[in-house]
Parts: structure tokens; sequence; C-alpha cells
């Protein structure tokens, strides 16, 4: 069986939680887009591992696998790698032969291209790890894959065809001095060597056949999606979005496993009970208006934890905002729905949801299909009564019904407006701080 795992709103939902919540039942994790950007939290047990790359399921001992519509930053992957092997844990984590690799120079273009947009609209906030660089080299069909690290004269070919290019870009164009980030020799030893631990330690694979044949063999295979749909190349905010489809259909793109198996599946939409978001662009529901919605968005995000899990960020902070989640349940087709840190939420007098849009003396129930007018939506705000702070722990171990009243009414909100039903709600952040109402591989 398979289950996916898609962020419905603009990434940071808690998707790492839920793969650990559910994550017994599971033989193989596989990530089918983003690179090391991507950074997620996982509590198991008293011990909390901050990942930005390897799949959550290997804080459990569950096979990895990053599929091909990952990119790679090897550097990363085995400093993950090595840092939980030192805490004690063995990750067994394959990386497919397809995928496209970051190197020094995709890093050095990404900071480049994001200073020459500072002081414009288009700048994107990203994260400078080089994946939307090297997301370009692939579709400009100049990137260097995994499988070219295990050949060294293939390895060799790309990089002659690739870094003078590269370098004639950062030097020609942006005007900046080159080290050895744009270095054939160096470039090459430091990545042949990748190669050779990639084939020694027995990591890469063909995906589509690795997880197939799990499948076939009647294993529970999920597939981890990163960021969210808002943030989709094709169905988000754009240009304020990702470089890949954290969208459901890219499970088969990304891993080489057809649409018609995780059709069969499970899709899982993680939702936060409030909105946040790191960089820039419109955001509708955004608590910034006056001095007050400054105070009680400064309140949830302390209380949330929003700062981001690679770059430290403080995020930006809204309402729920309900036509983008029905946009990411159209897209995604959501069977089921997990809904995090409703405990962020308790102590407010009230809590308010965007539930529609107002544009041009209309009412719209979904996101408009371009981000600008999108930014002249102003939300119909929805307000419902607040809930008591409890003890969380005591409502995860009792179960849905000890839920506050006033919190149930909002969730079933939630659930009635997608036409989905809750699989599982956040409570806190471990993985026990979790109500279960539905496992999926049951």
């Amino acid at each position: 069986m398979t289950v996916t795992i898609v962020g419905a709103q603009l990434g940071d939902e808690g998707k790492g939680g839920v793969v650990d919540l559910y994550g017994d039942r599971v033989d193989v994790v596989a990530r089918y887009q983003g690179g090391d950007n991507a950074g997620h939290t996982v509590v198991h047990g008293d011990q909390e591992y901050k990942l930005s790359l390897v799949p959550s399921g290997a804080v459990r001992g569950k096979v990895g696998v990053l599929g091909n519509g990952c990119v790679v930053n090897p550097a990363t992957l085995f400093d993950e790698i090595d840092s939980l092997r030192e805490r004690g844990l063995d990750p067994d984590v394959r990386v497919a032969e397809r995928a496209h690799v970051i190197l020094p120079y995709h890093r050095v273009l990404d900071g480049i291209e994001e200073d020459a947009k500072s002081d414009s609209e288009l700048d994107a906030g990203t994260t400078g790890r080089g994946i939307g660089p090297t997301y370009e080299d692939k579709v400009g069909r100049r990137g260097i894959r995994i499988g070219d690290l295990l050949d060294p004269d293939v390895l060799r070919e790309r990089l002659e065809y690739v870094v003078p290019q590269k370098r004639a870009l950062a030097e020609d164009v942006f005007g900046v001095k080159t080290g050895e980030e744009f270095d054939i020799a160096s470039l090459y030893e430091q990545y042949r060597r990748f190669g050779e631990r990639l084939a020694e330690e027995g990591m890469t694979v063909n995906a589509g056949d690795f997880l197939g044949d799990r499948i076939d063999a009647d294993e529970n295979v999920m597939f981890e999606g990163a960021q969210g749909t808002s943030i989709d190349i094709d169905h988000g905010i754009f240009p304020y979005v990702t470089s890949s489809n954290p969208t459901a259909g890219a499970a088969a793109t990304g891993t080489g496993v057809g649409p018609t198996t995780i059709g069969t599946g499970e899709v899982i939409g993680i939702v936060k009970a409030y909105l946040s978001r790191v960089g820039t662009g419109p955001l509708p529901t955004e608590l910034s208006d006056d001095e007050t919605e400054e105070e009680l968005a400064d309140q949830i995000r302390e209380k949330g934890g929003e700062f981001g899990t690679v770059t430290g960020r403080p995020r930006r902070i809204g309402w729920l905002d309900v036509p983008m989640l029905r946009h990411a349940a159209r897209v995604n087709g959501f069977t089921g729905l997990a809904i995090n840190h409703i405990d962020v939420l308790a102590g407010l007098g009230s809590v308010s949801v965007g539930h529609a849009y107002e544009l041009d003396g209309e009412t719209l129930e979904t996101m408009p299909t371009t981000t600008e007018r999108w930014a002249d939506c102003e939300p119909v705000l929805r307000e419902f009564d607040g809930w008591s702070e409890v003890d969380w722990s005591e409502v995860a171990a009792e179960g849905y019904a000890a839920i506050p009243e006033n919190a149930r009414t909002y969730l079933e909100y939630v659930s009635d407006e997608l036409d989905t039903p809750i699989y599982a709600v956040g409570v806190g952040p471990g993985r026990e701080q979790t109500v279960v109402l539905e496992t999926p591989f049951e």
C-alpha cells in the first residue's frame, strides 16, 4: 500500500511529524522532490532530530529513498547520515541514480541571483542552498546526476561542459570573482570521492524499480513531499514558489512509481491550524495590520516555534486561509487530513479563519490563478470562539472527545469545507501528542 504526505499550505505544516506518526506501519519512506532546503523536525522519544535531506522515516529505522525528483547535495547528505550515526542510529538511505546533484557553483549562483532581486518584488526568499539553479540545469539538460558520480569519465565530461558556462555567468554577467567552486579539477576530485562513497555503501538505486519491487512484495511505502501546495512551481503563488512540485502528482514522476499505483493509495493533506510562511509575497490573512495583530502574531510565533528549520528566519503569521486549503484539496485529491498545532491557538479569546475572499465585488472560495490577483484579495473572516489551555498530553491519551469543544468545532469546520475526514490532530510536537482517528495502513 502507498500513502502520500502533502503539505496543504506554504510548507512548515508538520509533515515530518505525520510521517513519524504512521512510521510503525511503514517499510519505506521516499521523498519525491526538493532538496536540503526542506527542513523538518522529528521528535522521537525524548530526542529531537532536525533534518533537511534525509527522509523523516530514517530516525525510526525505515529505509529512506531520495527519488529522482529530488536534488541532492552529497555533502549535506553525508553530514546528516554521519550525525545520525553519532547519535546511535543507523540510517538506511538510498539515492536515485537519476536524481540531480547540487554543486558548489549552484549555491554561489543562488546567492548572487537573490542578491540581485533583493530590492525588487521578485525576491522569493530562497534558502540559498542552490536548489533553483540545480533544477534549472536539469531542465536545461546540462545537469549532473547521481549516476554520473559513479563514472569518473562521465563526471569529468559533464563538468568540462557545464563549468565554463557557470564561470562565465558569474564573472561576465554578475561581475563576481570566482574561486574553487568553479574549478573543474577541484570539483572533479571532490565529487568523484562522493561517488566512491555512494558506491562503497551501496546507496544508489533505480528508484522506480526499487520502490516498485517493494510495493509488489506488499510492503508499505510512504511518499513524503517537501514544502507545500501553494509554493508548488505550477500550482502555487508564482514567482514566490519553490523550484519543484510538492503536490501529490509529483510522487509518481519524482519516484518512477506509476500514478495508477499511487492513486489507489491514500493522500493525506497536512494542515497547520493557522498560517505561516517564510519570505516575501502576498499573504491575505496575515496578522500585520496594526500593533494588536502584530502582538498576536508574535505570541503565536513564539508559542509555535515559527522559525525556519534550515534558515532560522522568523515566519510570517496569519489566520487559516480556507480558500488556499480548498485549492490544495482539489489539486492533490486528499483522502484524509492531519491538522496540527491546535494547541498553539489555545488561550485566545477568539480564533478567525479566512473563509473566502472579496475581489472586485465578487466572493471567491478558492485562490485566483495569478499571484497579483491573490494580492488584491481581501479575506472574508469567520470568527470562532476560542478554547482554553488544557493538558494536551492527557487529551492525546484520551482521544478526540477530550479536545475542547470549541476546538472540535473549528476542526470539523475545516473537514466539512474540504469534504475530507480528519485522520489525526496534532496537539504538541511529539508523536505521542497526537490524537489519531484513522491509521491509513489498516
